[in-house]
């Protein structure tokens, strides 16, 4: 039962961020340069973020065991 209520909640997010994403795109095209770089530059920071946490985990995970281990 958790687990459909778990997959409706996904796809309903989903939905939503499609919608954002074309609001994004119509924003750029009728926007200026100095904006659209803006825009750019703030996805990259966005998508950059869960990388670095994802690395940093692992990092710790790698200390940990090496720690262990010895």
């Amino acid at each position: 039962m958790m687990k459909k209520g778990i997959l409706l909640f996904v796809l309903f997010i989903a939905i939503d961020a499609n919608a954002q994403c074309a609001m994004c795109k119509a924003v750029v095209e009728n926007g200026d340069i100095k904006m659209a770089e803006g825009i750019n530059s703030g996805i990259t920071y966005l998508m950059a973020i869960p990388y670095l946490l994802v690395a940093f985990f692992a990092y710790i995970l790698f200390r940990y065991k090496k720690r262990i281990k010895n």
